[in-house]
C-alpha cells in the first residue's frame, strides 16, 4: 500500500466533517495565543493546520496519564481486568510526534509486551502532518533528522498550497480515503511540487548546532562527569514539566485505589518522571540519584545514549517540548552545546 491522493482545499472542511463521522476524531486546537492542545474535534474550523507542538503529545492517547488496569472485589473475589478499546483517528501529528510513537511501540512491544498499549494502538488511525517551516526556535528537529516522515502513520497530509496531497500508507488509511471521498489520484505536477518542497526543506532544516546526529551518543557518553550538570543541579526547580511534555517518555508508577469499604478497589497505571526525587528511591530511603542534576543527566542518557544501545534510535524528536516548558530555562540545545564545547544554537 503506497500510493497518493490530492484533496483540495476547498473540500478540506467536507473530508473533516465525514471523517469525524466515522469514529471519534482528535486534532491539533488552539488553546492561548501560543499554545495548542490535541482535543477532540467535530469540524474542520477547530483544526489549528500551523501549529507550535502540542503541550502533551499525542502519546496521551497511546499511554493515558490516569490509566485503571484492574477493578476487584474481595467479597465475590472478582478480578477484572479493564480494556479500553474505542476507535478514533488523530489527525494533523508532526513528524517529531511521528517519530515518538514510534519510539513507544519499540518499548511496549519488548518482552514482556504491554497488551493495553497495544490494544489502543491497533485501535488508532494516524494521520501526519508536512512541516514546511519550523514551528519555533526551541525544534532541533535538523539535528534529530525528524523533519521528514519516516513511516508509522496511515495517512499524511502535505500542504501544497491550493491541495494536501495524502500519501497513503496502510491498508486502514486506504479505508479512510475510501469512505471521505472528494479525493483524486495524484498526477506528475503534485509528485514534483512534493519533491520541490522536500528539496526547500533540506537548505531550511540543518543541525542547529555544527554537529551530526551519530555524534551525539558518544558525546553523551563521555560527559557523564561535566560540569554542565552541576550548573544544571543549581538551576532545575524538580517540577517533571520536561518529562511530563516529552513524547518518548513512557515511565510510569502502579498504585492500589482502595475503597472506603475496604473490600473494593482498583490498579491504577500512573504517568511517572525520573525528575521526581521518589522515582529512584528503594527501601531503607537510599536513593539512586538524590541530586537534581543527576536526575537531568539521567533524563538526557536515556534520550541520546541508552536507549541507541538497545533499539538503535535517538529517543529525541527535537520537538522542543522540553525545552519550552522548562521553569527554569534549562534549553536542550544549549546543554548539547555546552557539552560538546561548541557556540551556542541559534534560535
Amino acid at each position: 500500500m503506497d500510493r497518493y491522493m490530492v484533496l483540495a482545499k476547498t473540500d478540506f472542511h467536507g473530508f473533516i466533517a465525514r471523517l469525524a463521522t466515522l469514529q471519534k476524531l482528535a486534532a491539533p486546537v488552539r488553546r492561548g495565543e501560543r499554545s495548542y492542545a490535541f482535543a477532540e474535534v467535530t469540524s474542520g474550523e477547530e483544526i489549528s493546520l500551523h501549529y507550535i507542538p502540542t503541550i502533551l503529545p499525542p502519546k496521551k492517547y497511546f499511554l493515558p496519564q490516569h490509566e485503571t488496569l484492574v477493578e476487584y472485589d474481595k467479597n465475590t473475589h472478582k478480578w477484572e481486568a479493564l480494556t479500553y478499546s474505542e476507535a478514533f483517528t488523530i489527525f494533523a501529528v508532526h513528524t517529531c510526534d511521528l517519530a515518538g510513537i514510534q519510539c513507544l511501540n519499540a518499548v511496549f512491544t519488548d518482552k514482556p509486551m504491554d497488551a493495553n498499549y497495544h490494544l489502543r494502538k491497533n485501535r488508532i488511525a494516524i494521520i501526519g502532518l508536512e512541516c514546511a517551516e519550523y514551528c519555533d526556535g526551541y525544534a532541533s528537529c535538523g539535528l534529530m533528522h525528524t523533519y521528514n516522515p519516516g513511516g508509522g502513520y496511515d495517512l499524511f497530509f502535505t500542504d501544497l498550497s491550493d491541495r494536501f496531497l495524502i500519501h497513503v500508507n496502510t491498508a486502514c488509511g486506504e479505508d479512510l480515503v475510501a469512505k471521505t471521498m472528494a479525493v483524486r489520484p495524484a498526477g506528475d505536477p503534485d509528485l514534483a511540487a512534493l519533491q520541490t518542497l522536500r528539496a526547500r526543506k533540506q537548505e531550511i532544516f540543518r543541525p542547529e548546532l555544527p554537529l551530526q546526529s551519530r555524534d551525539l551518543k558518544p558525546l553523551f557518553e563521555r560527559s557523564f562527569q561535566h560540569d554542565v550538570w552541576r550548573e544544571i543541579h543549581e538551576r532545575c526547580l524538580s517540577c517533571c514539566n520536561c518529562t511530563n511534555v516529552c513524547p518518548t517518555c513512557y515511565c510510569y508508577d502502579m498504585e492500589d485505589e482502595i475503597n472506603l469499604d475496604m473490600n473494593t478497589g482498583s490498579l491504577i497505571r500512573k504517568w511517572d518522571s525520573c525528575q521526581s526525587r521518589p522515582f529512584a528511591m528503594i527501601a531503607g530511603g537510599e536513593n539512586f540519584r538524590p541530586e537534581r542534576g543527576a536526575r537531568q543527566r539521567h533524563r538526557y542518557m536515556r534520550k541520546f545514549n541508552y536507549p541507541y544501545d538497545k533499539y538503535h534510535r535517538y529517543f529525541c524528536t527535537g520537538c522542543g517540548r522540553c525545552s519550552r516548558t522548562c521553569m527554569a530555562g534549562i534549553d536542550l540545545k544549549e546543554t548539547i552545546a555546552a557539552l560538546s564545547g561548541c557556540c551556542k544554537a541559534d534560535s
